[in-house]
């Protein structure tokens, strides 16, 4: 004989329903946590070991953040045999065309520009998302110069960044990026010559 339905019974299949679907989440989640961890982690390594000459600390456990402009940048010190070499620092600008765009940058201890790597973007396949390496040469462009006097700014606006063809946003939000990473990296050698004069 079949069993009535009633507002109870419902309120009981769902309510179980329910309760083994957080409960199957929350298993996959537990499941899924380190690994994820781990893989983010390692591709932070590889993008620090990519943007800085050669180091033997261990940049992210030394990692340290420094405020600018009312956000925090997390900033990766490369070190070898005692003495700071150059610093990774991890950028973003929300700007750009699908919206924030992460980079790591390298910086040598003069202020030149190593290397950058694009951690994470949304922006527009085939425009936009040139400026990740090997989609383009748009980001090597930057390498080996000191925004002390290269202008990071597309020609458009007066600056002397070549912007991706069609993709202007997403070009200007790379370089609001590394506006904001070269302004970080100022304000840590401003406090490594502070502390340095401190310890004299």
């Amino acid at each position: 004989m079949a069993r009535e339905s009633t507002l109870k019974n419902m309120v009981m299949v769902l309510t179980l329903i329910c309760l083994a679907s957080s409960a199957l989440l929350g298993g996959a989640y537990v499941l899924t946590k380190e690994p994820i961890e781990a893989a983010q982690l390692a591709k932070i390594n590889q993008s620090i070991a990519g943007v800085v000459p050669p180091f033997d600390n261990d940049p992210n456990g030394e990692a340290f953040t420094k405020e600018y402009n009312g956000s925090q940048y997390k900033v990766y010190p490369a070190v070898k045999g005692g003495e700071t070499i150059g610093y990774a620092i991890e950028t973003f600008s929300n700007a750009g065309f699908g919206g924030r765009v992460t980079l790591m940058v390298g910086f040598s201890m003069d202020g030149t520009i190593i290397n950058t790597v694009v951690l994470n973007h949304s922006e527009t396949p085939g425009l936009g998302d040139k400026m990740v390496a090997g989609k383009s040469d748009f980001s090597l462009q930057f390498n080996g110069k000191n925004p002390a006097d290269f202008k990071l700014l597309v020609k458009k606006d007066g600056g002397d960044v070549d912007a991706i063809t069609a993709s202007t946003i997403s070009s200007r939000a790379f370089c609001g990026a590394m506006t904001s990473a070269y302004e970080v990296f100022k304000l840590c050698v401003a406090d490594k010559t502070e502390k340095e004069a401190v310890n004299e």
